[in-house]
């Protein structure tokens, strides 16, 4: 077959006189892997694969009008006249002629602006379609490689380009880390914090499952691809939490920076229109009398209180006493948040209602403080998010979790939200987050809702997440403009989130 520019198409070779492009981004990398056929549209086309490429491969065609465009292989095909009676008959002979056809995605070349454009044309059957080499990738995509200002979190999967997000947009438009359980959520998580506490990033982490203390050690191993050392972060890192564990400060909430509003909020089943009056009259008095006061002043103050009205209310006040976590003095505001530092709230052990009223007290402070300036910037990390902020549910840290999604990028609080389940996160927080890493997700429900949170996201694109192995994800974000497949790096510290092996090699003895 010939294709009209001198070139033999026969099966699955092809001839290419590869001296005739004259792009110089071509010639530093002229790997042919396939012809343009058939109907030729703007926005994609097929091509007849006749070298080396595969799903997700970033590829260059020279455009009539727009010279070389960037596109991205979607699905690969192969065409093949093997029927049941061939193949029984195919025992040592190859009966078939086989066809690999691709079909890729149009995604743009710069123009004399700089923007990122689709040709209005269509491109020519008979092109030929080479390999793109990194620096045009770099190019195109607007990538950035500058490690001053972004976070490195891995390789361009196919590619030894170094992937860097700009920690600028991390922060101010929020992050949303997805995937199944066991798919590294955990782990690129730590990756982005890593790269936080490098550039000196303040840092706040609802750490459920005390995992990311182990960040002050280093790990152990090097990777030579990455360019990754170990690297512990102790001299970074300040944890709270509500047991006792070493190394572990406790986490205690002065009572007094409650209102009778806050703390009806908190009661388990105290009626708020008439326990409201009750509560602020005796906060009052116990205020009139006292400059720092605790829970059992308010409870002896409404016990000498004689109105049946107050027995409830004591008794809600007795169970919030019972959790330990109000004092007369609690922690100051410069111990929770140093400037640069990553606090990490260990509630491990810590039961889910308890948790909630936590995260509620840590997400008000953040908010308003950060408003008033009195508190640096920062990140605030939120593991197992859909716990905080469920979809069809209402918790007591919901409302201003919701509100720091839609309203903190304002003030420089930026929220990483990070789940196993993202079609249970409130929809209203998971559309906030201009960030997005996805890992390996299989779970029906959850795949619709990514694939409608994501916006460039290509029919490829959504066959990949399912199958995604171990260590890669997709990014989309942070000076990424198009959702890309990335290897992430290891890590420079130790992972806190592996899993725990019931069975022993006996290799390990």
């Amino acid at each position: 077959m010939n294709n009209g520019q001198g070139e033999q198409i026969s099966g699955s070779s092809v001839q290419v006189d590869i001296t005739t492009v004259g792009s110089d981004s071509m010639s530093q990398d002229p790997i042919a892997v396939g012809t343009i056929f058939g109907d030729v549209g703007t926005n994609s086309f097929k091509f007849a694969v006749t070298g080396s490429a595969e799903r997700s491969d970033y590829i260059i065609a020279e455009h009539p009008d727009c010279g070389n465009v960037l596109c991205q292989i979607g699905s690969i095909v192969r065409k093949t006249t093997m029927t049941l009676d061939k193949a029984l008959e195919a025992a040592s002979n190859d009966c078939t002629k086989d066809k690999v056809v691709a079909t890729a995605d149009v995604i743009g070349y710069k123009d004399e602006k700089g923007l990122l454009q689709i040709p209005r044309t269509t491109f020519l059957a008979a092109t030929i379609v080479r390999r793109a080499d990194p620096e045009f990738i770099r190019k195109i995509l607007g990538l950035k490689d500058d490690r001053r200002s972004c976070a490195y979190i891995g390789m361009l999967k196919g590619y030894e380009m170094p992937i860097m997000l700009d920690i600028n947009s991390l922060v101010q438009r929020h992050v949303s880390i997805l995937a199944k359980t066991g798919g590294g959520k955990s782990y690129i998580s730590g990756d982005i914090l890593e790269e936080l506490m490098k550039h000196g990033v303040t840092c706040l982490i609802v750490d459920p499952h005390g995992e990311y203390g182990a960040m002050r050690h280093p790990s152990d191993s090097k990777d030579e691809r990455f360019g990754v050392e170990p690297h512990g972060y102790d001299d970074n890192i300040i944890e709270f939490g509500m047991t006792q564990i070493e190394g572990v400060r406790p986490l205690r909430f002065t009572f007094k920076s409650l209102d009778s509003r806050d703390i009806l909020d908190l009661l388990p089943s105290s009626d708020s229109k008439s326990s409201l009056s009750l509560l602020t009259k005796a906060m009052d008095a116990v205020k009139e009398r006292k400059q720092l006061y605790s829970i059992r002043d308010v409870i002896e103050e409404l016990s000498s209180n004689e109105s049946g009205k107050a027995y409830s209310l004591i008794a809600d006040l007795e169970s919030i006493d019972a959790l330990g976590l109000f004092a007369e003095r609690g922690n100051h505001i410069s111990e929770l948040v140093q400037k640069g530092k990553t606090t990490i709230f260990n509630l491990k052990g810590v039961a889910p209602d308890i948790q909630q009223i936590i995260v509620r007290r840590l997400g008000i402070m953040m908010f308003e403080l950060r408003k008033a300036n009195r508190v640096p910037p920062m990140m605030m990390v939120l593991e197992e998010a859909h716990n905080y902020c469920p979809q069809n549910e209402g918790t007591l840290c919901k409302k201003i979790l919701t509100t720091i999604a839609s309203e903190g990028r304002k003030f420089g609080l930026g929220l990483m939200v990070i789940s196993q389940r993202p079609a249970k996160i409130d929809k209203n927080v998971l559309s906030q987050c201009g960030t997005q890493i996805i890992l390996k997700v299989t779970n029906p429900n959850d795949l619709k809702a990514i694939t409608a949170s994501i916006e460039g996201l290509t029919g490829g694109m959504e066959q990949d997440i399912p199958g995604l192995p171990i260590g890669t994800a997709m990014v989309v974000g942070a000076g990424i403009q198009t959702p890309m497949l990335v290897d992430v790096r290891p890590r420079e510290s130790r992972h806190g989130g592996a899993s725990v092996q019931i069975l022993e090699n006996d290799n390990d003895e």
